[in-house]
């Protein structure tokens, strides 16, 4: 029996860079980082021949062809080799692990299925490696409308700027930050969810078809990202929420449900009550809302615990692990 633990991430500047119609005119680049909410991924091998893969639905099938969930599917695959007799099961800190939080679930779920299932057959295989495969599977063959970033921050892990060149090669810069600072950025953030799940593919569909005229904010968020980057190499935590607050304003303008009148309305609570900057995470229109603030946490924490649920986190240093081998 072989575990895995990938860990979901939190995403701070640059989102939409990553999608290879924007990064293919340059370059794309985030900052990013892995918090301590993960998916589990385990893989055993059965005596009997089915295959059987249980989630929030249990399937038991004859081939893999005729596994139903897509990212399973598809990582086995991948990985070659592995056509009877197996179990997997997988779990989330988050779940469903793969609907609506805006932490990158769904490429989470697939890096861990990934090293799960190489562990199962001894093989080991690089960060990288399980990042670009993990691209292959969502981007080239399942077609999903989605960037690199959640792939790589999974697999990899810690605080990163993340760059996507137009070659297809991607640069992993990890950000040099104090202990003390990241302790202070990590207080200084609440995390709540917005009631709503993400609604990924409509508004990643909306965005990529509106690339050419968005480019200009695109670029804008590029550079939010590298100020995002220096500021923290540098220690310096001044501006970080204003930093996020343009960054968002940007990332509204790239689809039309990116936003709705709750988050909206939950913002500018938040913004009222002393927070002094934030963004949804992820592809937009659910899922989680961050907000950074100086002093006035507590004030913010009373308003918004009135009307959502905080989620609690601590940043993660390591990527998708193997954490039990029998």
């Amino acid at each position: 029996m072989i575990i895995s633990k990938t860990p979901l991430r939190m995403s701070f500047a640059g989102g939409g860079s990553d999608i290879k119609d924007y990064y293919k005119t340059g370059y794309g680049a985030v900052v990013s980082t892995t918090i301590n909410k993960y998916v589990y991924v385990t893989a055993n091998r059965r005596f009997t021949d089915k295959i059987r893969v249980a989630y929030s639905k249990i399937e038991e099938v004859d081939n893999i062809d005729d596994i139903k969930h897509n990212l399973v599917r598809e990582s086995l695959k991948m990985v070659g080799g592995l056509t009877k007799g197996l179990d997997i099961t997988y779990s989330s800190d988050m779940l469903p692990a793969h609907e609506g939080s805006g932490l990158g679930s769904s490429s989470c779920l697939i890096v861990g299925t990934l090293n799960a299932l190489y562990a199962l057959k001894k093989e080991y295989v690089s960060a990288k490696t399980l990042a670009e495969q993990a691209c292959r599977i969502e981007i080239d063959i399942l077609g999903h409308p989605i960037g690199k970033q959640d792939q790589y921050a999974a697999a990899f892990g810690g605080f990163n700027y993340i760059q996507f060149n137009k070659d297809e090669s991607v640069y992993i810069n990890p950000i040099m930050m104090s202990d003390n600072t990241k302790r202070k950025l990590e207080n200084n953030i609440l995390l709540y969810h917005t009631g709503i799940n993400t609604i990924s593919k409509e508004t990643l569909v909306e965005e990529k078809a509106k690339m050419n005229d968005n480019i200009d904010y695109i670029n804008d968020m590029v550079k939010l990202a590298e100020t995002t980057k220096k500021n923290l190499n540098e220690n310096n935590l001044d501006g970080f929420g204003e930093l996020l607050h343009i960054g968002w304003e940007y990332k509204k303008k790239l689809a039309s449900n990116m936003s709705n009148k709750l988050i909206d309305k939950y913002y500018d609570m938040a913004i009222k009550s002393g927070a002094k900057g934030g963004r949804i995470l992820g592809s937009g229109g659910g899922g989680f809302l961050l907000f950074y603030c100086d002093n006035g946490k507590n004030n913010v924490r009373d308003k918004m615990s009135k009307e959502l649920r905080e989620m609690k986190f601590k940043f993660e240093p390591e990527g998708s692990k193997i954490i039990y081998v029998d």
